[in-house]
């Protein structure tokens, strides 16, 4: 038993709960049971030999025997299976130098990334790639691929020590950190109004073509981090920051986001955690501030069972303006959301939410509901395919003469569908291409406020 739950039989060249194969101490849960036998066609003689030497937690002796195996072009995927195994398990040896330790992962997560590129669906190698992924202290992508794993309804012994992995990932957790950077090719750089005549009192007149739609290509660039210190047992307090720059040819349309956050982060129960976090953003268009926001905002996240996710938000700012200070006042922003693995290549995930902004000037104030939901598909030969879609109802409270020609109140909707596709087979420094296409759309009510858009992103991504 682990934990008072009983396992079945260790996998071949596993550990059982805090021993490897050699008797020494070996990190985290225990991994997971599973079959001795990993995927592929009979094994050929020296392949049945190093399954032997898996078994007899002699790791280094089989990967001798299976690294000459792995040469060519065409692999069987017992061979790359046995290689994960031993390379995670060689990886563990006590005094073995760092460097040496995060070649054996690398190696491992290779392994069994290249079966899941063309057999996305292989529940066991992915179980086996997020544990390499959390002896590699890659909390993120082993989460993930926990959570497949999860969703195929693995028996209740084995989800129960995953669980075990996952609550440790979550208690260990310290830091974190994102960069990257996209081509954003777009018809309609400023969301602006392609109307060219507009009409005041019924009478007609005529746009300058300098106020209509510009396209052109921009580079988004981003990066972030934060840290999380343990206080206690179930309280952590996180500090972090991120920014983010759009540039386009002249500084017209160029913005930036500059945004930083500190507060607690309480982990409730196993499946539960929150977070209260005030925090502070600079806006910038062009190259001067446009407004800065300083408030709070609260996030509660719970798994709600194996497959499914949910998660909170709910945040307060005060907004103030540079110079256009009749725009000044309070933000309020709320949104329910969830996640749900339908299978372990199959993924939906949606949230609806609701603001609203209080700016001195009564024609500006507005409130805000929106729907969202999406799906991404693991696919053969190395692609992932997503789709989405998100409807927005903006209604503004005050009058909106001689926008709306009778004075009334402006009423948005604007609806936008996503499509994107990523190929996990490319890879460069560990990161892999992904395309997207957006299609927006807003209608309104008020004149020189509806517009179309085409945009496209090409950014680079983490594996898996």
């Amino acid at each position: 038993p682990v934990h008072g739950v009983p396992l079945r039989r260790q996998a071949a060249g596993h550990a059982t709960e805090g021993h490897a194969a050699d008797g020494s101490a070996a990190p985290g849960p225990a991994p997971v049971s599973a079959p001795a036998s990993g995927p592929g066609s009979a094994p050929a003689p020296a392949l049945a030999e190093a399954r032997a030497l898996v078994r007899a937690g002699r790791y280094e002796a089989a990967l001798r025997l299976l690294r000459p195996l792995a040469r060519g072009s065409t692999v069987s995927a017992g061979v790359l299976f046995n290689i994960g195994l031993a390379a995670a398990g060689a990886s563990q040896r006590p005094g073995l130098a760092a460097a040496a330790r995060t070649a054996l992962l690398d190696e491992a997560v290779a392994a069994f990334r290249r079966m899941l590129i063309d057999r996305p669906g292989l529940v066991r190698v992915r179980l086996e790639l997020a544990r390499a992924f959390f002896l590699k202290r890659e909390d993120r992508l082993a989460q993930r691929h926990f959570e497949h794993v999860l969703a195929g309804s693995p028996p209740a012994a084995m989800a129960a020590n995953i669980r075990r992995f996952l609550a440790e990932i979550r208690a260990r957790r310290r830091w974190t950190f994102r960069v990257g950077a996209a081509l954003a090719p777009d018809s309609n750089i400023g969301a602006e109004s392609g109307e060219r005549i507009i009409h005041i009192f019924g009478l007609p007149f005529r746009r300058d073509r300098r106020r209509l739609t510009s396209s052109g290509v921009g580079l988004a660039l981003w990066a972030g981090g934060e840290y999380q210190h343990p206080l206690g047992e179930r309280l952590r307090l996180r500090a972090g920051a991120d920014i983010l720059r759009h540039e386009h040819a002249g500084a017209r349309f160029d913005r930036m986001t500059l945004s930083a956050h500190a507060g607690p982060r309480w982990l409730i129960d196993a499946d539960t955690e929150a977070s209260l976090l005030p925090d502070a953003r600079l806006h910038w268009l062009g190259d001067e501030v446009d407004h800065r926001d300083l408030g709070v905002r609260a996030e509660l996240v719970r798994r709600l069972g194996r497959r499914v996710t949910a998660n909170a938000r709910a945040s307060w700012h005060f907004r103030r303006y540079r110079e256009r200070t009749s725009l000044d006042g309070p933000v309020m922003d709320i949104s329910l959301g969830a996640a749900w693995a339908a299978t372990p290549t199959v993924r939906l995930h949606g949230a609806a939410g609701w603001g609203r902004e209080r700016p001195r000037d009564e024609q500006w104030r507005l409130t805000r509901r929106r729907i969202r939901a999406g799906v991404s598909v693991a696919l053969p030969w190395g692609f992932t395919a997503g789709a989405g879609g998100a409807l927005h109802w903006t209604a503004y409270r005050g009058g909106w003469f001689p926008y709306t020609p009778d004075g009334s109140a402006r009423r948005d909707r604007t609806w936008s569908v996503r499509l994107s596709v990523h190929n996990r087979s490319v890879t460069l420094a560990g990161f892999s291409p992904q395309l997207s296409v957006v299609r927006e759309v807003r209608r309104t009510n008020a004149q020189l406020f509806d517009y179309r858009r085409t945009a496209g992103e090409l950014r680079f991504v983490r594996l898996f």
